[in-house]
Formats: C-alpha cells, structure tokens, sequence
C-alpha cells in the first residue's frame, strides 16, 4: 500500500527520545553508582571517594538515544511504498490533511501522535521554571536539592535516580501515599526503599504555588502534617500525561475525544469516524510503549489477517523501574477483594528469596492473587531483585488461562528470584 508518514520532530517517540531508552540507560548508570558505594559490603575495595561526571553521564546517554533514533529514521526512510514527511500534520477533513501547504487524503488514516508531560496551571509556576520528563534528559549537571512534584511512576523513578547521582531529594504528592493505584503494602514498601536512600517523602500536600526561594525555587504548600515552605534549587513536574490532541483539527474532522481530550477508539481502536484509526498514548488505553505496539498489533491483525484483535484481550501489565523494579500485572489485591471473589494470596518477602540475599538485595517481596474457585492467576506484584523480568512468568499463564498448578508444579532453575 502506498504510505504516508507525518512527523514534525523526531521519529521514534517517547520511547526512543525521552521515554523508555533515555530513562532506563539513567537507571543502569543509577544502580553502578549505588553499587560501587556499596562495595565494602561485598568485600571489594575501591581506594578514591565516589564521584559522578553528570556531563558524562548525559553524553552515554545521548550516544544511545542517537543510535537509536537514527536507526528508526533510516528504517522508515529506506521503506518500499513509503514516503516520509517531516512537518505538523492538520487535519481539514474526516480523511484529508494538510502539511507543509500541501493537502494528502487517503482511505485509511491513523493518529498516533502520543502525548506529553502535563503542566498544572500552579500560580508562580512561569516565574520559578519547571522541568518536565523531557527537559531531565537536556540537564548535564547535578541539581543541588530537586523538588518533584507528584509521586508515581515517572516521579519516582527520577527520585531515585537523582538521589543516587548525588542530589538532595524531595518528592511532594498530593495523595496519602505514593503510587496510590497499587495496594498499601506495595506504596509503603517503595516508600521505605526511597526513604531509606535519602529521598525525602512529603504526603497529602496541595500545591498553593511557586515563587522564587534563597535556593531557586520555593514551594507553598497546605500539607496535613506541615504547611512549612519547601526550598529547592529546580522543581520536575511528573503529574501525568496530555494527549497531542489539542493541535490536529480534530473537530474539521468530527473526530471525538474524551474530557481530557484521548480520542475515543473502541476495541479495535476505531474512531467514530470510518477509516480513521487512534493508536498508542493519544487513545488513552494505554500510556506505555508495550501497550503502544499491541495497538498496532491489533490494528494490523484486524485489517489483514482476519483475526478480530481486541484491546479487551490484553492483561494489564508494567513495571516501575526503581531500583528495585515493580513488575506488576492484572489486578491489585484491593480490585480482587473488592470483586468478591474467593481469593488466595500468596506473600513471600524478599530477605527469604536466595538469590535476593546472596546478591544482596532483600528489599521487597513477591505477592500472587488467585481465583481460588477456578484456580487461576488474578494478578501479581513482584517488587524485588529482577521482579520486572520474573513476572512473565506468571503472566504467560494467565494469557494461556491455566491454574496456578502449572507454575508451582514445573520445574525451575535454581538458585533464581523466577523459581519462587
């Protein structure tokens, strides 16, 4: 089929440029650092203080990101049938767009133009700067003390990270715990590992605005155990996510988007428009890179295999890439009880885990839910040593919709954190 391309900066997305790639080459750097001041622990001697070349540290990072997109460029721009068009993209009509003065129309149309950082309308905020997810991967030197406004997955992430580089670190969220979607014992073991590194933890605290502090940045806030100021020498804002949607002429097009401005696909990712597609971060129905792929995945499987692709078919799953990762899938604990169902839950803490301990790296634990009428896998929370990887484990079985007996009954490798 003759194909179009529309990009106005960089091919790749989040994923390549300032997302996945970027971040998790700033967390293997992370966990060295972190490693190496442990060193005594393991009986190894390193003779000169531990010190981090942020400059450095920024060029490896850029040097992966680089090879990384300049490989997806010269894909795309080496493809039969496709013609790649750098510019913004807008659209005039259900299937018809304009770009760069010209005007493209086709049968089939799809939107994937993701999404970006959001940025609360908090008073002060132009006047103290801010860094979003995007701006952290520019940045070549060693914030003095980094305010982090919002304690998910993104939030944390960068907490650990800077913290381990070297920076002071406070992380400022709104709700009673940090990422409050997962169940109690997950957020307050990630609270434990975070605190127990440096990273300062301030809870129920509302943002009442921004002005310029001694240090930089100063922070009011209405917090339920103090309302005392927060100084710091740069803020990060990791609040969530705004689809690119509010620049596409979408209405030209009738094409519906929710409240927050997704567009709403249905399970084959359709718009309510015919022969117009959304997929990846814009829909909504995912914000991660895996979640992004199946969407095509899907859309492909429908259009030309015959094979109807359904997004109601995908296991949630991700992972939280602190150190160590959450690997998370199905449901929580909390949505298993809340279901009704006759439950099972299975715990084990990581300090009775051997490879966790000869490693160590006993922080965490491992946590299974099971349907205890039909025996299969609700859900699961690894956080420990190689959670992030063992939790496919469970997950495979769950898509084969096989009894949890399949898993405790096999045989597997030991001494590793999969087997238990």
């Amino acid at each position: 089929l003759k194909t179009a391309i529309i990009e106005r900066h960089l091919l790749g997305g989040t994923y390549v440029n300032t997302g996945c790639i970027p971040a998790k080459t700033l967390v293997v750097i992370t966990r060295v650092a972190y490693l190496s001041r442990r060193a005594a622990e393991y009986g190894v001697t390193i003779d000169k203080p531990i010190s981090v070349d942020m400059a450095r540290v920024k060029a490896r990072k850029d040097e992966i990101v680089a090879a990384s997109n300049a490989g997806v460029a010269a894909w795309v721009e080496d493809m039969e049938n496709v013609t790649l068009i750098r510019g913004h993209a807008h659209l005039e009509g259900p299937r018809s767009i304009s770009v760069n003065g010209e005007t493209l129309s086709a049968e089939r149309l799809f939107i994937n133009v993701g999404a970006r950082a959001r940025v609360p309308d908090f008073q002060g905020l132009a006047e103290v700067g801010y860094l979003t997810n995007s701006g952290m991967m520019e940045i070549d030197f060693l914030p003095e003390h980094l305010l982090i406004v919002g304690g998910s997955y993104i939030g944390l992430e960068f907490a650990q990270m800077y913290r381990r580089f070297g920076a002071q670190v406070t992380v400022i969220e709104m709700q009673d715990r940090l990422i409050a979607r997962e169940d109690e014992d997950v957020s307050e073991a990630v609270r434990e590992i975070l605190e127990g590194e440096g990273v300062t933890v301030r809870l129920k605290a509302e943002c009442l605005g921004f002005e310029q502090g001694p240090d930089g940045v100063r922070m009011n806030i209405d917090c339920e155990l103090d309302a005392t100021p927060i100084d710091g020498s740069h803020l990060l804002l990791a609040v969530g996510r705004t689809p690119n949607t509010d620049d596409l002429g979408l209405e030209n097009a009738g094409i519906e988007v929710d409240e927050r401005g997704f567009i709403r696909v249905d399970e084959a990712l359709r718009t309510n428009i015919d022969g117009v597609w959304a997929v990846g971060e814009v829909n909504g129905r995912g914000a991660f890179t895996h979640t992004s792929y199946n969407d095509y995945e899907i859309v492909a499987a429908n259009l030309f295999d015959n094979d109807p692709g359904r997004t109601s078919d995908r296991i949630s799953c991700y992972g939280v890439f602190i150190d160590p990762p959450l690997g998370r899938i199905g449901m929580t604990e909390r949505e298993v009880r809340a279901s009704g169902r006759n439950v099972l839950v299975g715990k084990r803490m990581m300090t009775q885990v051997g490879r966790a301990r000869e490693s160590g790296e006993t922080r965490g634990f491992m946590k299974i839910l099971v349907d205890a009428d039909s025996k299969q896998i609700l859900g699961a929370a690894l956080l420990g040593l190689n959670g992030d990887e063992a939790v496919h484990a469970l997950l495979d079985v769950m898509y084969a919709q096989e009894p949890y007996t399949v898993v405790s009954r096999a045989v597997h490798i030991h001494p590793t954190v999969s087997e238990l």
